[in-house]
């Protein structure tokens, strides 16, 4: 039986008053890939957030290996280590260069010896193309190269689960398919285990093995990812699919 990494349940989220995630219920199984899809504003990267920690939420449990989370900043300091997270913005230090991104976290936060991050990082970045700037500085690339650093850098910290949160909705059209080949080989390679949101319907379709259906912060399909893209059960799901031309 697949271990189980990530569950939640009954999981509420605010913004004040205003309630943005639903009665949130899900887990995520070692080596799957958990894609969440659905309008803009359904709540799909709130809900990445929160499983970082990076949102709060009011009611419900987040269980990592079976462990309840206690939602505290020193916890989720640990877990981000296992939880690696990617941005649509990259969020690379622009003072660092490229290796100096990629080394900072392993070595500063982890306490692993320099020298053999930095070689890993190295066979990393060569598997992206991108060996030849370890000494660049992010203004001196493109999107689609700082893109590839962000996933390294995340990759570096050796984590459990990685959550890609519209990693190629800012790039233009010919470097999003470089992205998605990546994605793609850390799924059927390296079998990662990731939660992935994007607005790209052929490249969910392709790596997505299960699929949440959001709308406005509710669930409406929790469905595998053939199933969905072939016979949706919702009405709405069947528009949605409709209205992005897949």
């Amino acid at each position: 039986m697949t271990e189980e990494i990530l569950k939640v349940e009954h999981l509420d989220k605010f913004y004040d008053d205003r309630q943005v995630l639903h009665d949130i219920n899900f887990s995520l199984k070692k080596g799957e890939v958990l894609t969440l899809l659905g309008p803009s504003g359904s709540g799909k990267s709130t809900l990445l957030r929160t499983l970082n920690g990076l949102e709060d939420y009011k009611n419900g449990a987040i269980y990592f290996h079976g462990k309840k989370i206690n939602p505290s900043p020193k916890e989720w300091q640990m877990l981000r280590q296992k939880i690696g997270m990617v941005f649509q913005s990259y969020d690379l230090f622009p003072n660092l260069t490229v290796i100096e991104n990629v080394l900072l976290a392993p070595v500063k936060v982890q306490k692993r010896n320099e020298n053999e991050v930095k070689e890993e990082a190295i066979k990393l970045l060569k598997q992206v193309g991108l060996d030849q700037y370890l000494n660049a500085y992010p203004r001196e690339l493109s999107g689609g190269q700082k893109q590839r650093v962000a996933i390294v850098r995340a990759l570096a910290m050796r984590p459990e689960v990685m959550l890609l949160d519209e990693i190629t909705a800012s790039l233009d059209p010919e470097m999003v398919r470089g992205i998605e080949e990546i994605v793609e080989r850390l799924s059927k390679r390296d079998h990662m285990t990731m939660i992935i949101v994007t607005h790209q319907m052929n490249f969910a379709s392709r790596i997505a093995d299960e699929v949440l259906f959001l709308e406005n912060g509710h669930i409406l399909e929790d469905t595998p990812g053939k199933d969905f893209f072939d016979h949706p059960q919702t009405q709405r799901a069947k528009e949605f699919l409709d209205s992005m031309d897949y």
